[in-house]
């Protein structure tokens, strides 16, 4: 959580006037630390893939390409059952996320965030003591369910909760506790690579963040929309009170959630068959299909996985290959600390154009350093002065992705829909992210064999069509609240031919 969120306390005219109490920031904090188990687990799988007992024991055909007198630098690391190690989590995940969207609706936010992180605890459990492959991919499919529920339900947790004017401040928290979890791993990972049973070690480790984040849900409520929604008024009041302030009028506010919660259950449509509809169009493309979609084919987790093996394939030894990703990591997080601070100042499009142009430089940078100085059949050794360039490189990067689509792309979705489609539209958008993680990390390593350098052009060709998507499609929701932020499809050139304001959904407030 950062900048902006915590010292300004600066006045809207309405419902909620902005100001940031205690209780809404450690609510919002607890909340956002469930990005921790996410990041955990993303940083330390690829540092675990290049600890050589790890591979010994689970993966020795790598050993063996590892040994031979002049492999292709591209394709050591090329093994389907190691991707199936790192990507299984992501299939589990999207089977978690779609099933999150219904118990959310009958168990809230809070306990779906409680149920996300023991299961992500038990599959620490078992990849840390982990005998087999068998058990190891088990561990991997719980620890993708704990994900697929706290991914689900922890931003939409954090938009509802936080004060409209800094609702983006206090969303980019879950980016900035999934950064700080890659970067503890990483760390993890360095400190114990050396060690026989090092990666035990880093695997069992998981449950800290997961213990973490679990522990200090039970100690937060559940968001008012969330309660007004399951018919506990006077939970939803105490909850309003205790995150605005004692001295805060929340009667206008609650009003609102009960009269919003009033539409939603008198559409008697199943969420689900409510979100084709047209007047629905804009949330399902950007918030369900571009967004989640568009963040991974960044190429931002892919590289954070396999980070270490690809700063081993590109020079590095293995220490300086956890450190490089230690540095990237430590990149990331003081990005989306930029981000939070001027995600309500300056919006939302901004960073999004602006850190998009920066990934496409880079991933075409350190294309053409790769293709220059490793040959087009990858059989050149590169000299350690261009591998600190294409780290340099990746660090601009991981700092575009930071500011931008990195946390922005759990914000928006998390914004954008009305109540009655909120968690089926969370849901299905946290669906398409697992999904296209899956496909995309089950396949990087044999794209980074076959495509060689132009797997970083392949990423910079979707980063470069993602920026014009945003140009031309996706408006501005800094400081509106969720309950008006449909005004905005009205507006946009594109989308208001989808959508028609209707007297059911048009609320009329001071703001």
């Amino acid at each position: 959580m950062a900048g902006g969120g915590f010292a300004v306390v600066s006045p809207v005219t309405g419902i909620n006037n902005g100001k940031i109490t205690l209780s809404v920031v450690i609510t919002c904090i607890v909340a956002a630390s469930c990005g921790l188990i996410f990041g955990y687990d993303i940083g330390i799988s690829g540092g675990v893939t290049t600890m050589p007992p790890f591979l010994r024991k689970f993966f020795p055909s790598i050993l063996r390409k590892e040994s031979e007198t002049k492999p292709n630098i591209y394709c050591v690391y090329d093994s389907q059952l190691l991707t199936l190690f790192t990507s299984s989590l992501y299939l589990a995940g999207l089977a978690a996320s779609l099933v999150a969207s219904r118990l959310t609706k009958i168990l809230g936010r809070r306990n779906i965030m409680l149920l996300g992180g023991s299961t992500f605890l038990v599959g620490a459990a078992l990849n840390g003591g982990a005998v087999n492959i068998a058990m190891l991919i088990l561990g991997r499919i719980l620890l993708g369910f704990g994900v697929g529920f706290t991914n689900q339900s922890a931003p939409i947790y954090l938009s509802e909760v936080a004060p409209p004017k800094w609702r983006g401040a206090f969303n980019t928290g879950f980016q900035f506790f999934i950064g700080i979890g890659v970067l503890a791993a990483n760390c993890i990972n360095y400190a114990t690579s050396k060690h026989e049973h090092g990666w035990r070690i880093s695997l069992g480790l998981a449950i800290v963040p997961a213990a973490i984040m679990t522990f200090g849900a039970i100690f937060i409520s559940d968001s008012p929309s969330s309660l007004v929604e399951r018919n506990k008024l006077e939970q939803a009041k105490k909850a309003l009170i205790h995150i605005r302030g004692k001295d805060t009028d929340i009667e206008p506010e609650l009003a609102l959630l009960i009269k919003n919660s009033e539409i939603a259950k008198a559409i008697n449509e199943e969420p689900f068959v409510i979100i084709f509809q047209r007047q629905y169009r804009p949330q399902l493309v950007i918030g369900m299909i571009a967004i989640p979609f568009f963040q991974q084919v960044t190429g931002i987790n892919i590289i954070a996985f396999y980070a270490p093996v690809l700063f081993q394939s590109v020079g590095f030894g293995n220490d300086s290959a956890l450190i490089a990703a230690i540095i990237l990591g430590m990149v990331n997080i003081v990005s989306i600390l930029v981000s939070s601070y001027a995600v309500d100042r300056y919006g939302r499009r901004i960073l999004f154009l602006q850190g998009g142009i920066q990934m496409f430089i880079t991933q075409v940078g350190v294309a053409i350093v790769l293709a220059l100085t490793t040959g087009t059949d990858g059989t050149k050794h590169i000299t350690k002065g261009y591998a600190i360039l294409v780290l340099v490189l990746m660090c601009f990067y991981a700092a575009g992705f930071g500011w931008s689509w990195g946390p922005l792309s759990w914000l928006v979705p998390s914004e954008i829909y009305p109540l009655k489609i909120r968690p089926i539209g969370q849901s299905m958008g946290v669906g398409m992210n697992f999904a296209t993680t899956f496909v995309l990390s089950q396949t990087f390593l044999s794209m980074l064999c076959h495509f060689k350098y132009g797997t970083f052009l392949f990423y910079g060709g979707w980063i470069f069509a993602m920026t014009i998507f945003v140009a031309l499609f996706l408006p501005e929701t800094k400081g509106i609240p969720l309950d008006l932020v449909h005004t905005v499809w009205e507006k946009h050139w594109y989308w208001r031919r989808f959508v028609q304001s209707k007297p059911e959904d048009t609320i009329n407030h001071e703001y």
